[in-house]
């Protein structure tokens, strides 16, 4: 089942299944994808081939595995994992099975890519302590009115 759904997905870019499918055929793709990657780098024809029958043992579709080896590794080439996205589409009015899209994720698109200004829980809690801690004292300070010196009998206000 495996085999067949990775050669469609192959061939088509994208297909939709049940999420549990999609799940089980993601890392299944992706080393397949990553043994096409291997072996378009590899400069001894010998291991090339070697990785082109590992491949073969898994994915028996001929045409697909072509595809895979010739086209679509150059597509990967920059991508260091993550050649496969999931989309929940929600469940099958027949039997309630969760659906979902699996595709190929595009050469060109990056991702999420997460905040530089990030901090962690623990230090976020510890700022906002040390802000509330500084608002406290300053509230304090302002609650207290500045009380002037009034000046004592003998000295004269100039």
């Amino acid at each position: 089942m495996l085999s067949n759904m990775a050669a469609s997905l192959i061939t088509h870019d994208r297909i939709k299944t049940t999420l549990t499918k999609a799940k089980a055929l993601r890392p299944f793709v992706e080393k397949l994808i990553t043994k096409a990657k291997n072996a378009a780098v590899k400069t001894d024809p010998k291991d090339a081939l070697h990785l082109r029958r590992l491949a073969h043992a898994d994915l028996r579709d001929e045409n697909a595995l072509t595809l895979l080896f010739n086209e679509k590794c150059k597509q990967f080439a920059d991508r260091n994992g993550g050649y496969t996205r999931i989309y929940k589409l929600g469940p099958r009015d027949s039997d309630s099975s969760e659906m979902a899209f699996i595709e190929l994720v595009k050469a060109e698109e990056t991702g999420y890519k997460k905040s530089k200004g990030r901090k962690p829980a623990k230090a976020k809690k510890a700022a906002k302590s040390e802000k509330s801690d500084a608002a406290a004292d300053e509230s304090t300070d302002a609650a207290a009115p500045a009380a002037e010196v009034a000046p004592t009998e003998g000295e004269t206000k100039s």
